[in-house]
């Protein structure tokens, strides 16, 4: 699938973070990429914004932010209305996963380094 709107939900500009080698694999495979973080920053194209800004037509959201911190997304992310929420290593949450399926919103837990490197994104 080519071109599929990203938000990258645990955004930084830490290198060594996930998210952000995340949003730059994104970048480089062709995704359009926007981002959310604890703090306003900039990697590559992407700005990382804080807060919960209005973005038109998400088709994946991809979280980079532990259970203990969802649950004041929730409303956020589904009234997004996204296809898919990928929920990364560390960030697997039963009740989350549980309200965006009644939505009929497909969950994941999958790493997305390893879906776009493997030609699954």
């Amino acid at each position: 699938m080519k071109n599929v709107k990203t938000l990258v939900y645990g955004g930084s500009e830490k290198p060594e973070r996930y998210s952000n080698k995340a949003i730059r694999m994104l970048l480089k495979h062709g995704h359009p990429v926007v981002s959310i973080g604890q703090k306003a920053g900039q990697v590559e194209t992407c700005r990382i914004q804080t807060g919960q800004p209005a973005f038109e037509g998400i088709d994946t959201i991809t979280l980079y932010l532990g259970p203990q911190h969802q649950a004041f997304i929730y409303t956020y992310c589904l009234d997004a209305k996204p296809r898919r929420i990928l929920f990364n290593p560390g960030t697997e949450n039963e009740e989350f996963k549980k309200l965006a399926e009644e939505q009929g919103i497909v969950c994941q837990e999958a790493c997305t380094l390893v879906l776009l490197s493997t030609g699954q994104y």
